[in-house]
């Protein structure tokens, strides 16, 4: 906790990143000093997360930890890191699963979107539309072949499943998916979803 009798100081306007004529570009992430932790592009614009739910975190969890123990050898699973789909863009999926060889360096701080063969958005308050509508039509736009957006139900996950649909180069959807969760796409699996449920829910 912080000193009540010595706060710490607020942030003024001249502290605040400026954008440069045309917006941010991907590489300035990896430039700009004293970004928040998850700081995003999108649309060359940079978009700051906020504070993390009890639910978010036990889902990234979750499919974090089940996905990596499933995939096969030549797919990594990496959680809460940017992917790079153009110069203005460089958004930061909750899970992706990206081929393994484009996993190499232990520096680098993104992975090309065209290497993610699936992209996990758990929804967050503060970023419902983007996590519903802007950041799934940029995937989709970058050709990753796999979209899961995990959705908050009182406490219970529900997985809106997509695929990509190469006739028209965007999403369709193939089921909303609650308590199991059993597909053979990116490669097969078989998710307990009541094991992200919070534990007051449990207690109802």
């Amino acid at each position: 906790m912080g000193d009540p009798t010595n706060p710490a100081p607020k942030a003024t306007p001249s502290d605040w990143p400026v954008p440069p004529e045309g917006g941010w570009t991907a590489d300035d992430l990896d430039r700009l000093p004293h970004l928040p932790p998850h700081t995003e592009l999108i649309d060359a614009s940079l978009v700051f997360a906020g504070p993390r739910t009890l639910f978010h975190t036990r889902a990234v969890d979750f499919f974090t930890c089940r996905l990596r123990s499933l995939a096969p050898g030549e797919f990594e699973v990496v959680r809460e890191f940017t992917i790079d789909i153009d110069r203005q863009n460089r958004p930061e999926p909750d899970v992706v699963v990206v081929r393994a060889d484009v996993v190499r360096d232990p520096e680098q701080t993104r992975l090309p979107a065209e290497a993610v063969v699936l992209a996990v958005e758990v929804v967050s308050e503060d970023s419902v539309s983007r996590d519903r509508e802007t950041k799934p039509a940029k995937y989709a736009r970058a050709k990753i072949p796999h979209h899961w957006r995990v959705e908050n139900e009182q406490g219970r996950a529900a997985v809106h499943t997509f695929e990509l649909e190469p006739t028209t180069g965007a999403y369709t959807s193939t089921g909303i998916v609650r308590e199991r969760m059993k597909t053979d796409l990116p490669f097969p699996v078989d998710l307990d979803l009541t094991r992200i449920r919070v534990r007051r829910t449990d207690a109802q």
